[in-house]
């Protein structure tokens, strides 16, 4: 299990050491009910790990087939059937954005995502802040930035994999999502 704890002001900071630390937190995030129709920005540079986050979250939550990121569609919809979460024989849907070649915060609008965010479902959001003030309020904001290694860390250089995670809920659905990392 990755090292991390959540503090009484409903945020969780922890480290990944490794890609599985990473796909360890997306099964325990994925087992709250509550992640059925939230909405998660994902925020850290490129090459943080984002999409490797969406990548093992999707898969826990039972997405199948071939996982693409979104950079120059926007949006990828996936389907997540049998989802452990969802009532017997009901699909989730989740919708995974990708707004980082937005210019203009205008081009959220413009693109009709106000009703795939009204719509029931998963809503991942990479570069939200490129969505300006157009962006609904999101439940749960996930930092994730690569971590900085120290002399004494022993590691593989050719595996770039320890990450720095800041989460805050902020929203009550946030707040669950949360407790499903304790």
């Amino acid at each position: 299990m990755p090292a991390g704890s959540v503090s009484p002001n409903a945020r969780w900071q922890g480290r990944w050491e490794t890609e599985e630390d990473t796909q360890s937190f997306a099964r325990q995030l994925a087992m709250s009910p509550a992640i059925a129709h939230a909405t998660i920005a994902l925020d850290g540079d490129l090459g943080a790990g984002k999409t490797t986050l969406v990548r093992h979250l999707l898969r826990a939550l039972g997405v199948r087939g071939r996982i693409k990121s979104p950079t120059y569609a926007v949006v990828e919809p996936h389907t997540a059937i049998d989802c452990a979460v969802m009532p017997a024989g009901e699909p989730l849907q989740v919708w995974h954005f990708d707004f980082y070649r937005f210019s203009d915060p205008r081009e959220w609008e413009d693109a009709g995502f106000r009703e795939l965010f009204a719509s029931p479902g998963l809503k991942l959001v990479e570069w939200p802040e490129r969505a300006g003030d157009f962006l609904p309020l999101v439940d749960l904001r996930i930092h994730i930035q690569p971590d900085e290694m120290t002399p004494q860390d022993h590691i593989d250089l050719d595996q770039d994999t320890h990450r720095r995670v800041n989460i805050m809920a902020m929203t009550p659905t946030g707040r669950l999502l949360l407790e499903a990392l304790q």
